[in-house]
């Protein structure tokens, strides 16, 4: 177990987490301001070491939890799950064409960013070793991403799983790309 706490302490440091250390030896917490604002605007605490509060921890997720609260999507990310969330970092979002982000923000663009983030999220808990090449996932907005194994990496659609952070309500899967759906032919 503190193999995998260790593992746990270095991806969050390495994605710009704070953390403290566990009293208990479990999964040390990521703490933020942010976190308890949220949770407090929610009239509960979130756990600090679910996947909400892990984005929230992250300088390189600002842009993801940006949208995860213009779309009114924290609470239900931050239900026990069990979820898969494929977290694009900031420099993702930096490779949309220019104005996609602020216009996906716009009120009138609720449904879109809804749909979007509802195709970074899976039920259940998918760990990315079991992956398979050629494997689908459905996504919680009904659509599905496809998974590209090889020599060892992972691929979502077109982007790149570059960590992978175990949460109290699943897993957190970092990837360097927004997932955009197919067109339909």
């Amino acid at each position: 177990m503190s193999k995998l706490v260790a593992i746990f302490v270095a991806l969050a440091v390495a994605l710009g987490c704070e953390t403290k250390a566990p009293e208990d030896g479990g999964a040390p917490a990521a703490t933020s301001s942010t976190t308890a604002s949220i949770g407090e605007a929610q009239g509960r605490p979130l756990d600090p070491t679910n996947i909400v509060s892990i984005a929230i921890a992250s300088k390189d997720h600002t842009t993801l939890v940006t949208a995860l609260k213009a779309a009114d999507y924290v609470e239900s990310v931050a239900n026990p799950g069990p979820f898969t969330v494929f977290a694009p970092t900031n420099a993702a979002f930096d490779k949309l064409p220019k104005g996609t982000v602020p216009a996906l923000l716009k009120p009138d663009k609720l449904d879109d960013l809804t749909n979007l983030l509802k195709y970074h999220v899976a039920v259940s808990v998918y760990q990315a070793k079991d992956f398979k090449d050629g494997q689908r996932l459905g996504m919680a907005n009904g659509a599905y991403v496809t998974l590209h194994v090889k020599d060892g990496k992972v691929q979502v659609n077109d982007a790149n799983i570059i960590a992978s952070i175990p949460a109290s309500n699943g897993i957190v899967h970092v990837i360097d790309g927004v997932l955009q759906q197919p067109k339909a032919p």
